[in-house]
């Protein structure tokens, strides 16, 4: 992930690393009868979410940018960049990822 412009300084992941960026919206879902349940509602279990990928070090095998990833945003950081929220954790901590590319290997379900 490199900015070239103005006053913001490139960025280059390192290792394993991954970074990515969580859509605030994806949180929320629809009950069966219309209900919005926002993100913020927890229902005792852990929840799992979906971000897209905008880096990766060069030792990240799996993973690519643009990637849609499943994670477990309990256990990660949080870190802003040019004002902008992004979540940082090892390619280890990825439990799936959905993306085109993977159209031809036997994913067992579609997203």
């Amino acid at each position: 992930m490199s900015q070239a412009s103005g006053d913001k300084t490139p960025i280059k992941m390192l290792h394993d690393r991954v970074l990515v960026e969580v859509d605030e919206e994806a949180g929320e879902r629809r009950s069966s009868g219309g209900i919005v349940i926002p993100a913020t509602a927890a229902m005792g279990a852990r929840r799992l979410a979906w971000a897209r990928v905008v880096a990766t070090g060069p030792h990240a095998r799996a993973v690519q940018t643009g990637d849609k990833v499943l994670f477990d945003p309990d256990d990660k950081a949080e870190v802003e960049v040019h004002g902008d929220l992004f979540v940082v954790m090892r390619e280890r901590d990825v439990h799936a990822v959905a993306a085109e590319r993977l159209g031809d290997e036997s994913a067992g379900l579609y997203l």
